[in-house]
């Protein structure tokens, strides 16, 4: 993994602590109102100080076609979370590896004092054991799932449920706990949101275009995004 110096501690909360961050990683191909819908819910249900979305360069596991530059999906981020306690970072671009697990591993290298939980749909836990160290995921920080139309039935007979259910609780227990310990698996479940990435693509494909301009900064590390670093990640 490429070594990757990271600066710029996010600001404290009144006790010295920003205590609870939720993680949610994706491709925001584009971002929409319903990652920032989700992302509300999430953290209400969870007691979380802020969500920090994670902008990925790439995903292995999906097809790049039609895949928009890095910047433009990170400025369509940075609109949707506009007034909400999100912060976008396109963080994985900035360690240079591809896999979620030493991401994960990292930030909590760098930030010791917060604490993390992975936020994920059904649609990923249903694969999930195709992802590099999953067991290792897992057990790195507590993981909230949230519902999808057409996805929980997979979600239940997959794999990594099958291994995941005897560390099941729910958002109030939770919310509760006076320190995290992983493995621990969250559901949530909401009223689903019609809007997708796939949709809002298949009806304007040069959505793009409208997020040019100066290269976007982190929100976390504070550096500028410059299109000639983009890179595979997931």
């Amino acid at each position: 993994m490429a070594s990757a110096r990271l600066r710029a501690d996010p600001p404290l909360n009144n006790d010295g602590w920003l205590v609870k961050i939720g993680l949610l990683g994706g491709s925001f191909n584009p971002a929409h109102g319903g990652h920032r819908r989700i992302t509300m819910f999430a953290r209400d249900a969870l007691g979380l100080d802020e969500v920090w979305w994670l902008v990925s360069p790439g995903n292995p596991l999906k097809s790049q076609d039609g895949m928009a530059p890095l910047a433009a999906r990170f400025r369509s981020a940075e609109k949707q979370a506009r007034n909400a306690p999100i912060r976008v970072s396109a963080l994985e671009r900035k360690l240079g590896s591809p896999y979620t697990i030493d991401t994960l591993r990292t930030m909590q290298r760098r930030w010791p004092k917060h604490r993390f939980v992975w936020i994920m749909g059904a649609d990923n836990l249903a694969q999930f054991t195709r992802w590099k160290n999953w067991r290792g995921i897992a057990r790195t920080m507590p993981i909230a799932v949230i519902a999808r139309p057409g996805y929980d039935v997979a979600a239940v007979a997959s794999p990594a449920m099958a291994w995941m259910r005897r560390f099941r609780t729910d958002a109030a227990s939770f919310r509760k706990r006076g320190k995290w310990s992983a493995p621990a698996l969250i559901e949530l479940r909401f009223d689903p949101d019609p809007r997708s990435a796939t949709a809002i693509r298949r009806a304007n494909p040069d959505w793009a275009s409208r997020f040019t301009g100066a290269p976007p900064r982190d929100q976390v590390t504070h550096d500028l995004i410059h299109a000639e670093r983009e890179g595979a990640a997931a």
